[in-house]
């Protein structure tokens, strides 16, 4: 679905089938009427299918001049809106991972975006969720801007929908540094009350619900909304924040800690985009500096991204000595591509455990080394809200033996990915891959849990803990961190543990179903990232 809606307003598109006008009479004096051509454009025949390549860029509404992401001439052509359906139609049969459960639904039935939406499978995981709940898309634009210069729209909240019915419960996660958010002082932990005179904890007119969303998700910087939090000490913050380009900062809170495991290493990292490479090589130059034995990874909030950057990470970690001769991941794509990747047409290869900086603009590995701790253990902490390429970084550790703790709540479960894909200016995200570890594991899309007594493979050693809000991220003190530097010294979670948070979710499946909901669309950043598996093929030949 688009980042900006919750659900995509679908428009009936109708598809032109060949008439051909009657003649007249007999007995008619005139000329015979000329019969109306029959078109002779691509239609939709049930079970059939074009190649995708055929009908790719011929769009309804043509981009035209320089790209300025690549330097390139747009590649539309004049077409129609059933001709970017029939190409996202063979475009998923071609290279979705489960195509043969997707119905071959009569395209004149939806729009453009509609139609996509559906082109996806309905099956559920073991445990009767969605098996693919990862299916969206996001005008290009959008796309390039956020994963080539890190930038956003909106506030710089990063926030946490704990209930999203009344009494609604909206909590600051954290602010990202320098946003408007950050700059009005408004700590983790603030909790909504009020958004401009509005009772956000209680309102059921759906005007104000109206009003709430605009607000909170505004679509133009310079927007001024007044907001009245609670604090984790009781007291009421009142503030105006304005909207304004949001530089995403990736890694954040580096630290080293003196511990009486040792020296100990800390970062959150939030996101795995392209411009986070050289602040991760950073914070492992000042871990080595600070000799540091000990590592604790805060992916709490990240929600994935290239796969080429965990990769990169997971060898910051691990080091020459434990990668070498193994793979970080391989992909495997659906059965109609066994040995060849569908997208790109190469023969399958895994991806390595990147030892090098990447030059992710020419896709192409460069000569400097990366700095590594060479670990053998390695503490994660984890919420719901960590999918994807997070998961495929403790996932790949695994594959090597490298001792993976998980402190926290269990993972989203996403052991998959795909190429995101232009065509007519939007960019469409379809799972077209499952990932792999080393030792050949990768069935865990019911997320990664962790607990004192491991027994299957997607069960990691670790401590259920509380995403603990009273504490700012970082702090020793806080739930999460706390727990990962007691278990490093002592080997076992300390007692008692909290238990696991039960999801917004399930909080919200058990509201009343007359009291409205907010949406929950999130911010450009979150969706862009969230639960996302890029795969960006790297040419191995440094330069």
């Amino acid at each position: 679905m688009h980042l900006s809606k919750l659900a995509a307003v679908i428009v009936a598109t109708i598809s032109f089938s060949g008439l051909t006008a009657c003649g007249g009479g007999s007995n008619s004096s005139g000329p015979a009427p000329t019969p109306t051509p029959t078109p002779t454009g691509p239609s939709w025949q049930p079970g059939v299918f074009a190649s995708a390549s055929s009908l790719e860029a011929k769009c309804e509404s043509p981009r035209t001049g320089i790209d300025p992401f690549t330097g390139q001439q747009y590649p539309d052509e004049a077409g129609s809106s059933l001709e970017e359906k029939l190409w996202l139609r063979s475009w998923t049969n071609e290279t979705y991972l489960w195509y043969d459960e997707v119905d071959d639904n009569n395209p004149a039935n939806y729009s453009v975006l509609g139609y996509f939406d559906q082109l996806k499978t309905t099956a559920t995981t073991p445990s009767g969720t969605p098996k693919d709940n990862f299916h969206f898309y996001q005008p290009t634009d959008e796309y390039n801007e956020l994963t080539q210069s890190g930038v956003s729209s909106g506030y710089g909240f990063d926030w946490e929908f704990v209930r999203n019915t009344s009494p609604r419960e909206l909590v600051v996660r954290f602010a990202e540094p320098g946003s408007p958010a950050d700059l009005a002082g408004i700590p983790r932990g603030a909790s909504v009350k009020r958004v401009n005179g509005i009772d956000f904890v209680n309102t059921n007119s759906s005007t104000d619900i109206d009003a709430l969303n605009d607000a909170l998700f505004p679509a133009d910087n310079g927007t001024t909304t007044s907001f009245v939090f609670e604090l984790v000490n009781g007291d009421e913050l009142a503030v105006d924040v304005t909207s304004a380009d949001v530089q995403v900062s990736p890694v954040q809170h580096v630290q080293v800690l003196d511990t009486p495991a040792g020296r100990t290493g800390y970062f959150q990292f939030n996101t795995f985009i392209r411009t986070a490479q050289y602040d991760l090589i950073d914070a492992f130059d000042g871990f080595i500096d600070e000799n540091v034995t000990e590592l604790v990874i805060d992916l709490r909030y990240n929600g994935g991204g290239l796969l080429s950057l965990a990769s990169q990470l997971s060898y910051m970690v691990a080091g020459p000595a434990q990668t070498n001769n193994a793979y970080f991941e391989t992909l495997q794509f659906n059965d109609k591509s066994p040995n060849r990747d569908p997208v790109t047409g190469n023969v399958i290869q895994p991806t390595p455990f990147y030892s090098n900086e990447i030059d992710y603009n020419a896709g192409r590995l460069l000569s400097a080394v990366l700095p590594s701790l060479s670990l053998t253990r390695v503490f994660v902490l984890t919420t719901g809200s960590s999918c994807s390429a997070s998961e495929s970084v403790i996932n790949a550790l695994r594959g090597i033996d490298v001792e993976v703790v998980q402190i926290g709540s269990t993972t989203c479960g996403k052991p998959y990915g795909y190429y995101p894909t232009d065509n007519c200016g939007t960019t469409y995200f379809s799972i077209q891959f499952q990932g792999i570890n080393y030792k050949g594991f990768g069935d865990y899309a019911d997320g990664f849990i962790p607990t004192e007594t491991p027994n299957y493979g997607y069960e990691v050693p670790g401590c259920a803990v509380d995403d603990d809000f009273s504490h700012p991220l970082g702090d020793p003190a806080e739930g999460m961190l706390s727990t990962a530097l007691a278990y490093a010294e002592t080997g076992s979670c300390p007692q008692p543990v909290n238990p696991a948070p039960v999801s917004p979710d399930a909080v919200n499946a058990q509201s009343s179903e007359s009291s409205l909901a907010i949406e929950n669309p999130l911010t450009l950043k979150e969706r862009l990232i969230l639960q996302n598996k890029i795969n960006e093929p790297i040419v191995t030949e440094q330069e």
